[in-house]
């Protein structure tokens, strides 16, 4: 594709593009409350820039690079996006109803290399990194889905959970960041920004360093190596020595808490026994740690693992409070929409190939 997505450029980065080209610094204003404030559908709506400045940007930019392939809409209010890239490659996005606010998780990659042995965003291998406009203009697409039907909702929160690992992705991530939290624009709150990674010990200490207010997740889902490393491949190369040493550095850095998640598997990661172990992993920084139970949406691809009973769930999330970790269970959402990530993608993918 010739011509990049203008959402993928942070309001420094505009800037400088239209200065660099003689545009007036006003202009740089102008085009970022039409981009974000009014959420124009093409450059020529944009009513008070000067026709030169619409010309320029015609030429070198694209409003649109995605388009929805299938929309589903949950009885819970959730709705999962299927949107085709202009390579023709699938993601997936996913707007959640809570009773704080509207969050958007949004995906990062086509595909994904870390191989959890129990996510369904892993079946297929990754094909490259999203750009950053590709990652903006999922929550564009989602915010003028909902201006579309006059509530006058916004999106307040959003997860960077989605298909990929986020900091395998590092530079796009950060300019998506910057420019959903810029309050000249979306003005999406950075502590109402979560972004999760499946544990990349040395961009969780670049992370640190960009001084951003945005939470960190990490999804550890097993307390200790040779459990972790049995069900996500990345343990190997970042074991849980050197996660935490990273982590160390982060809370040093940073202050802020960690949220640890951590998926329920039966039979597998939920016995007291690693409830115990997980409890003492955390147990110095458990004032800056909060633990994500996260019952298992099942996959028919890996189904070697089910849901861990509730009753096992609640033993484990009273064994983690009586050691003084703070926890919760997170059950899902949009049960009946293929609610796993990566689930309507790969389906997607298999009916194509089959037709």
């Amino acid at each position: 594709m010739s011509k990049q997505s203008i959402y993928g450029l942070t309001y420094d980065q505009l800037s400088d593009w239209l200065m660099e080209r003689g545009q007036q610094r006003f202009r740089v204003d102008q085009v970022w409350n039409w981009l974000y404030k009014k959420r124009v559908s093409q450059f020529s709506e944009m009513k008070n820039v000067n026709k030169q400045t619409i010309e320029l940007l015609e030429k070198h930019f694209v409003l649109h690079t995605l388009d929805e392939e299938i929309k589903q809409e949950s009885k819970d209010g959730t709705i999962k996006f299927l949107f085709k890239l202009a390579d023709g490659n699938l993601i997936e996005t996913v707007l959640m109803r809570f009773n704080y606010g509207l969050s958007v998780c949004v995906t990062t990659q086509v595909g994904c290399n870390i191989g959890c042995t129990f996510c369904a965003s892993g079946l297929l291998r990754k094909n490259r990194d999203l750009t950053s406009g590709e990652i903006v203009e999922q929550i564009m697409n989602v915010q003028k889905h909902l201006d579309e039907r006059g509530d006058g909702d916004r999106v307040s929160h959003i997860v960077v959970m989605g298909i990929g690992e986020p900091f395998d992705n590092f530079t796009n991530l950060m300019d998506f960041l910057y420019v959903v939290n810029d309050d000249r624009g979306l003005n999406i709150g950075a502590r109402h920004i979560t972004v999760s990674t499946s544990g990349l010990a040395h961009k969780i200490y670049e992370f640190a360093d960009t001084g951003i207010q945005v939470n960190l997740a990490i999804s550890i889902h097993a307390p200790n190596n040779e459990l972790r490393t049995r069900i996500m491949k990345i343990n190997k190369a970042f074991p849980i020595e050197k996660l935490m040493k990273s982590v160390d550095y982060y809370l040093e850095k940073t202050n802020r808490r960690i949220t640890y998640e951590y998926i329920m598997l039966r039979d597998v990661n939920d016995h007291k026994e690693e409830a115990e172990q997980l409890a003492k992993l955390l147990y110095n920084h458990r004032h800056l740690a909060y633990v994500n139970l996260i019952p298992y949406n099942s996959v028919d691809e890996h189904n070697q693992y089910q849901r861990s009973e509730s009753a096992t769930i609640q033993a484990f999330f009273e064994t983690l409070k009586e050691k003084g970790i703070n926890c919760g269970v997170r059950w899902e959402n949009g049960a009946d929409i293929d609610a796993a990530c990566g689930q309507l993608r790969s389906k997607q993918i298999k009916k194509t190939n089959v037709v």
